[in-house]
């Protein structure tokens, strides 16, 4: 095992953070509004306004509840206020005590109780005021590197992914992998094609076993529908990018996550083990997948994109990874690594990845991504059944 570290926070369920948050969580639609009030009037704080939590019932609504505890209990997270109407479905005092397991302060009100939005608001910054003091108070200290967990997704891909920016991120995910870590690849719809492959690195049968159920069980509900997922997948985007047909994607899509045996295949925001490489029951829409590794306790995102994509996530930073050379020069703003030179063969697949993992090292040691210093904090939660 790796003795190498990084700079973080240590936390009292014996996780690490990379960056130390204070998140405004609703539990309903209903108190987005109160929440993005007080990140306003609070700077660096982050709500995550969402249109669920009433209406749901059954796994929906635990969904629902299990993405917004998820988020809670992200390493990256320093302290919670949740933020409720009164009257929804998800209960704010089972959020509050589903979070308050990692051991960091939790507090939370309703709206309905303090007296309407104006009073909660300021009732709200009250409480950010307090809780972030004593976050910011809080310093740096060396923390295993191998309890990092990093998620790898793929969007607006182009022919450049699966050639340059995917594979110089798998070899990238071996290198974590080499020192502990955890990887985590998700995207069920984007492996479909291609899903053979990855079988045949699961750690055993059940796993193997397990990724196929979850191939088969999309591609069930999409027959429900009786809809064509090649209506939407490859994208029109993909397609224009070079992209013919969803194997093609696939096969591009699957070496973003390295060589390393899949040790097992998790749900959507489902806690990600420690050491090794895990699959994730995901959609392939960006935000629905990004929240839900977010959700299941990963600390940096890898983003692969020929196309570009500004988007980012709310509490953990995302790295963008480009291979294409016109892609990083219109976008810079957005892109934070260019792989580009690999398609002109003056980069190595070896240097790729160390460049990529270079970048991953000085994010966890507190660099800021594009996305973080743009502001991008963009959550979605995957639904499952229809609103009442």
């Amino acid at each position: 095992m790796s003795t190498s570290t990084l700079l973080g926070y240590p936390r009292a369920n014996g996780d690490i953070g990379i960056r130390n948050h204070l998140l405004l969580i609703p539990t309903v639609i209903c108190a987005n509004q109160v929440c993005s009030r007080i990140m306003q009037l609070v700077p660096g704080t982050i709500a995550i306004p969402h249109q669920h939590g009433c209406s749901q019932i059954g796994v929906d609504k635990d969904r629902t509840f299990e993405v917004l505890a998820g988020m809670g209990k992200n390493p990256n997270v320093g302290g919670v206020i949740i933020v409720s109407l009164g009257c929804e479905v998800v209960n704010p005092d089972e959020l509050s005590d589903a979070i308050r397991v990692t051991g960091k302060p939790v507090e939370a009100f309703d709206i309905q109780s303090v007296g309407g939005s104006v009073k909660a608001i300021k009732h709200g910054v009250e409480l950010a005021g307090k809780m972030l003091s004593e976050l910011n108070a809080m310093e740096k200290v060396p923390v295993p590197l191998s309890k990092l967990k990093v998620a790898v997704k793929c969007g607006g891909s182009d022919a450049t992914s699966g050639l340059a920016s995917n594979p110089a991120l798998g070899a990238a995910a071996d290198a974590l992998i080499a020192e502990g870590g955890s990887i985590v690849i998700g995207e069920t719809t984007e492996i479909i094609g291609a899903e053979h492959v990855l079988a045949r690195r699961c750690a055993d049968g059940d796993t193997r076993e397990r990724l196929y159920q979850i191939v088969n069980r999309f591609e069930k509900e999409v027959e429900r529908m009786g809809e064509d997922m090649r209506g939407g997948n490859p994208s029109p985007g993909n397609i224009a990018g070079g992209l013919s047909t969803i194997e093609e994607k696939s096969l591009g899509c699957i070496s973003k996550c390295g060589t390393a045996p899949i040790r097992a295949v998790i749900e959507y925001a489902e806690p990600i083990p420690e050491q090794g490489l895990y699959f994730m029951d995901s959609p392939g829409n960006d935000i629905e997948c990004v929240s839900g590794m977010s959700a299941g306790g990963a600390h940096i995102v890898c983003f692969t994109t020929g196309r570009g994509t500004p988007t980012g996530a709310a509490v953990v930073p995302v790295i963008k990874i480009t291979g294409n050379k016109r892609t990083f020069e219109k976008m810079e703003d957005n892109m934070d690594v260019d792989v580009s030179d690999m398609l002109s063969g003056t980069l190595s697949l070896e240097e790729a990845g160390k460049r990529i993992w270079q970048e991953i090292r000085e994010v966890a040691d507190g660099k800021w991504t594009k996305a973080e210093l743009l502001g991008h904090q963009e959550f979605s939660i995957n639904r499952i059944g229809p609103s009442l």
